[in-house]
Order: C-alpha cells, then structure tokens, then sequence
C-alpha cells in the first residue's frame, strides 16, 4: 500500500513538472543561473583562500646568530628556538652556506667578491616557522630574548596589513557566498510559488474531494526535488568541465613563477566538492521553495 503510494506521488511529481512546461523552464532557469553563480564565486573564492594560505605559511622567521658566538652557544641556540611554545620548525643555515648561496645568487660576477671568502661577514643563520602564521609576532618576540641572536626579522612592516588583506578577502568572500545563496532561495522560491499558483485551482479541488494535506504535500515535494536537481545540472557541468579547462590554461603560467605558492587547486580534489554541494543545493532550495510556497494554499 506504501509502495503504491509512493509510485503514485512520484508519477504525479513527474507529470506536474511536465505539465507545466514554460513555468518548469522558469523555475529551472532561475535554479540554474544563481547555482551558476554561486559555483563560479566558490571555485573562485576557494582558490583565492588556499593562495593566501600558502602565501601565510611562506612567513619565515630570519634569526642572524651573533658572529661572535662559538659553536656550541650556536647549537644550543638552535635547541632553545626548537623549544619556544608555537613553533613549527627550525632550520640552520651556516654562514658558509650563506656565502655559497650568495655566490650562486650573483653568478659570474661574484668573483668581483673573490675577498669575500677570505673574512666571511654573513652570520650563521636560523629560519623559524610558526605553527600558526598569525602568532609569528609573538614568537619572533620570543626569540629576540635569546641569548646570541644579533637580529630577528620577518617582514614586520608589513606582515600585520598583508593578513589583514587576506582576512578582509576571506570575510568578503564568505558574505558574497551567503549573499548569492540567499538570493538563489528568494528568487527560486518565488518562481515556484508562481508555479504553484498558477496550480491553485487544481489544490482547491483535490481539498474539496477530501484529499489530506500530505496527499496534496507528496507531489509538490517531488516537483521541487526535480527542479532544484534539474536545475543544478548544467552549473555542476559548467563547473566541472570549465574549471578543468581553466586550470589547464592557467597553471602552467603560474608554475613558470618557480613558487609554490601560486597554486591552484587540483580540479580532481575541487570540482566534484563543489557539484556535491551545488546537487544538495538545489535540492534543497527545490524542496524548501516547493513546501513553503504550498503552505499557504493548505492552510485555507
């Protein structure tokens, strides 16, 4: 009987949505084109934040050992800075490597510096990481106070105004998305109220031949169900198959910049999250815009 049914409200849902073709195309339309919207901005949104990310975690902490430290006060050091609570790493770099790496950097024309070599002025040098780029400040604090570090920076000018940028792009950005997404619900909701509307009369009939709210309720809820996941359909392959295509054309620029930062999101990792999420979307927002819409006329 259950069975029955159920077979009986989904055929209805298929034949109401049929029935009424240019109000099922509006109702569709509005879906996909806010769903559109919402996938583009998300795909763009994530991208931007896992940039920033990377770019947040690039923070390093330069710590310049006193030159006139000996050996074992520049080891205990390194064990002292692996110690301040926050940190994630500690990495040595000896003022021999320093002059090395000063070499490469110049090329041919470091043999101008060939008296460099004699009476190495760099210092040995510690790179700090912290395990929560927006504590950096704090350790940095932390390690002026050690014993032999000549000097600690870390781009304090300006560090403070770029995560505050990037803070600022991620609040923007999540507003936007909630904005875009109430938006599709107003708008989708009311092309289905329109659509129910237009279908008054046949409610009133099937409430005057005694027929119970849940009755009338079944095929209205699946009607929504199908639009919102009809809609959903073409934002799910635009984003699937476009951002493959972008992220083909773009990486390759970017990887010729020699960092890791710049880095877009894998679409394998992407791309099915997003048209998960866009899927239960509209299946929501068709449901909710079908069910609310419908109260008014069960309540009469």
């Amino acid at each position: 009987m259950i069975f029955k049914s159920g077979f009986r409200h989904l055929r209805e849902g298929f034949k109401g949505t049929l029935r009424n073709g240019w109000m099922t195309f509006a109702a569709i339309s509005a879906v996909t084109i806010t769903l559109l919207l919402v996938g583009v901005f998300a795909l763009v949104m994530f991208n931007v934040n896992e940039i920033s990310e990377n770019v947040e975690n690039d923070v390093e902490i330069q710590v310049f050992v006193t030159r006139t430290a000996e050996e074992a006060n520049v080891e205990k050091l390194g064990e002292n800075l692996e110690q301040i609570p926050g940190v994630a790493s500690v990495t040595f770099s000896s003022k021999e490597d320093e002059l090395e790496n000063f070499r490469n950097q110049l090329g041919e024309d470091a043999n101008a510096y060939g008296t460099v070599e004699k009476d190495n002025p760099l210092h040995d040098r510690y790179i700090v990481k912290a395990s929560d780029p927006l504590n950096t400040e704090t350790v940095a604090d932390a390690v002026q106070s050690l014993d032999n570090v000549d000097k600690v920076t870390y781009g304090q000018d300006y560090i403070d105004k770029m995560f505050a940028f990037f803070n600022g792009i991620r609040i923007g950005g999540l507003v936007l998305i909630v904005g875009l997404t109430l938006m599709a619900m107003f708008l989708i909701s009311n092309t289905i109220k329109m659509t129910i509307f237009s279908r008054r009369r046949e409610i009133e009939i099937m409430r005057l031949v005694g027929a119970k709210n849940s009755f009338i309720r079944w095929p209205f809820f699946i009607e929504g169900l199908l639009l919102g996941v009809l809609g959903a359909l073409i934002p799910i392959a635009v984003i699937y198959f476009g951002y493959d295509v972008a992220y083909s054309a773009l990486q390759p620029s970017l990887d010729q910049l020699n960092s890791d930062i710049f880095k877009l999101i894998d679409p394998s990792v992407l791309t099915t999250q997003v048209s998960l999420v866009l899927l239960a979307l509209g299946a929501f927002i068709g449901i909710w815009g079908s069910t609310t819409s419908l109260g008014r006329f069960l309540k009469v």
